[in-house]
């Protein structure tokens, strides 16, 4: 592996700001690029603005003309539109799967019916792509269930409802108003399964497996996981409820048969594989979801975690080495609180100047990663998004790192700015 190689990022949010700030640190890397990036990931990517993620050939052009040696995708959306199959036959390194693996995420019916195929473990299900008979059935189901769009909705396509009134609202909004267009088409309503969530994460190059840390995410808008669903309000890692013994149940039933799954129905799996988990009071592992990506905002608190180079295992997972790298190593603790928009994850202003930045920043164990922001023609950052920053924190202990996360938090101030109070409640009652 060369020591100059220059490497890509795919992506604008937090979780790419991440990536490429990882991926800067590493000894190996002489220059990182991000298309299209965002002025908050200045300081460690050349920017490409002109250059959207999902536009394939803007992305092949562009790194055959800076020849790069690695382009690593953030957004699910490329990866599903087939971004990783048309830079592979252009003979570029991409660290990603091909567009039919990646309709493990783009479709959950599809993602469903595939842990049916091969035995692993989670909710039972029903499909549906006609609004009638998706009320039909939860009248006559009439009790708790998760209605799902199919398609890729950023997070947000998910309703936990609590009762038959819950899920007709949600089946109305998703297959009726079509709040995430076409994504609601069909939907998935499945049961309603009870324990504790979990993020976890194994790299692959189809046949080789290195897994991560776990993460823990918070989904709800609202203190004590009330509110809705959003993108994620804040993320933490490691999480005590993936003690060594479930982990070693995740990693069998799950991990493994899903890997070698796609691998036999044609669609080897290149990159890495987010699986959602909810883990029972009695320990079962079941799958809540596939991702086909990093998470956001795990993945922040993740690369704050990693005291190891992430760059040798996203190559060698590329180029089908997996098999030839070192395990990667971690530090105690890393939490990362979301400053997102008043509003969010319905409507939201945007244009609103950010204060605080410099003096969030000024302890060297936080980093603001920057998700939904943009400098003004005064060169002041202000609000772009729904979730506006990721104060991301790292720490001897998780309480070490959330006092940390919350004190940089607190330094910055927005108009409409919302935040939890309990990121890591968890972890830190466990």
């Amino acid at each position: 592996m060369s020591a100059a190689m220059r490497v890509l990022v795919l992506g604008s949010g937090g979780r790419e700001h991440a990536l490429a700030w990882k991926i800067a640190h590493s000894p190996l890397v002489s220059k990182v690029l991000a298309a299209p990036g965002s002025d908050g990931m200045s300081a460690v990517a050349d920017l490409f603005p002109d250059v959207p993620a999902d536009d394939t050939e803007k992305v092949l052009d562009l790194a055959q003309r800076e020849a790069v040696d690695l382009v690593v995708v953030g957004p699910e959306v490329p990866l599903a539109n087939g971004i990783a199959d048309r830079l592979r036959a252009a003979g570029v390194a991409v660290f990603g799967p091909d567009a039919a693996a990646a309709k493990l995420e783009a479709s959950k019916a599809h993602s469903k019916n595939f842990m049916a195929r091969h035995d692993i473990p989670t909710a039972a299900f029903e499909v549906f792509d006609d609004l009638d008979a998706a009320l039909s059935f939860v009248r006559e189901k009439d009790g708790p269930c998760v209605v799902k769009a199919d398609g890729l909705a950023a997070g947000k396509g998910v309703a936990v409802c609590a009762t038959r009134a819950e899920a007709e609202s949600a089946l109305r909004e998703i297959m009726g108003d079509r709040r995430f267009g076409a994504a609601g088409e069909r939907v998935v309503i499945e049961d309603l399964l009870e324990g504790e969530e979990v993020s976890y994460y194994a790299i692959t190059d189809g046949e080789h497996i290195v897994t991560l840390a776990a993460a823990q995410d918070h989904k709800r808008a609202l203190d004590g996981d009330r509110g809705e669903n959003t993108g994620g309000m804040g993320a933490y890692s490691p999480a005590p409820v993936l003690r060594p013994e479930i982990e070693k149940r995740v990693i069998e039933e799950v991990v493994f048969p899903a890997i070698r799954g796609l691998a036999a129905e044609g669609t080897p799996y290149v990159g890495v594989l987010f699986v959602g988990l909810m883990i029972a009071a009695d320990g079962a592992p079941s799958v809540v979801e596939f991702n086909v990506r990093f998470g956001d905002p795990e993945t922040q608190p993740l690369m704050m975690r990693l005291s190891s180079d992430i760059v040798p295992l996203l190559d060698a997972a590329a180029r089908g080495r997996l098999d030839s790298v070192a395990p990667p190593t971690w530090g105690d603790a890393s939490v990362c609180v979301v400053l997102a928009s008043g509003g969010y994850p319905r409507e939201f202003r945007k244009g609103i100047p950010i204060r605080g930045l410099d003096a969030a920043a000024a302890d060297p164990d936080v980093e603001i990663f920057h998700a939904g922001t943009r400098r003004n023609q005064d060169g002041v950052f202000e609000t772009s998004g729904g979730r506006v920053l990721g104060i991301t924190a790292r720490g001897a202990t998780v309480r070490e790192a959330v006092d940390r996360a919350y004190a940089a938090a607190d330094r910055i101030e927005f108009d409409g700015r919302q935040l939890r109070r309990d990121i890591a409640a968890r972890a830190l009652s466990s």
